[in-house]
């Protein structure tokens, strides 16, 4: 049996735990907590988390959101991504004119796909789009895939870190935060979409790319 070293939480405040916390204590505690109601800076103020599930294998949704041009079809508005001279870093454009650079940061045995991006530089690539693919037998008992997209609210999004590399009259990235929600769930909606036509009709996964001379198509594995 494990037990803990008396001294073990010493010092630490505020934890709850049943030690001292009855249950008649705990769910009052609960109850106070619990609100019909909650204020969308509180749900989403710091983090912003979208969650979908996707009826295709999570080998194969993971092979997609791994391949960074997949960004051009599911995205609302990032396209033409192109290689830069730097290793894995691609730029294209975001909101129709605005340079964005991303790398993709992928773990096929955690299942994990991270999107590091950053408006007009790409020396700092401080927008982060978490996501973690959950194989849905696990978790929901059923075959798919859950996808779990995070992001964090970085200090830049308050305020633009280059602002002499941004036109005057463009809105920045961080006036959006409270759409990022709403934003999101559309993008995911998007992804599940494109993901489970293709699965459902025996397609390649993609993204479906024109070739360099603009006549073959590369559909993915």
């Amino acid at each position: 049996m494990t037990e803990l070293a008396p001294d073990a939480l010493a010092g630490v405040p505020g934890l709850v735990r049943c030690e001292d916390f009855d249950r008649e204590a705990i769910a009052e505690l609960l109850t106070e907590m619990t609100h019909a109601t909650y204020a969308h800076e509180r749900v989403y103020g710091e983090y912003c988390t979208v969650h979908a599930y996707i009826d295709c294998p999570p080998e194969r949704v993971f092979a997609y959101m791994a391949n960074p041009y997949s960004l051009v079809e599911w995205t609302y508005s990032v396209r033409a991504l192109q290689p830069t001279a730097s290793p894995d870093l691609l730029v294209g454009v975001d909101a129709q004119d605005t340079p964005i650079y991303c790398r993709v940061e992928s773990h096929p045995e955690a299942l994990t796909v991270d999107y590091h991006c950053a408006w007009d530089q790409g020396d700092q690539l401080w927008m982060v789009y978490l996501n973690r693919l959950v194989p849905a037998e696990r978790v929901l008992n059923r075959p798919g895939t859950v996808v779990i997209w995070t992001n964090c609210r970085h200090p830049y999004y308050a305020r633009n870190p280059f602002p002499a590399l941004a036109p005057k009259e463009r809105a920045w990235v961080g006036d959006y935060w409270p759409f990022f929600y709403a934003g999101h769930s559309l993008e995911l909606a998007n992804l599940k979409a494109i993901v489970e036509h293709r699965q459902r009709h025996g397609l390649p996964p993609g993204p479906y790319l024109l070739g360099a001379a603009g006549s073959e198509v590369c559909r993915g594995r």
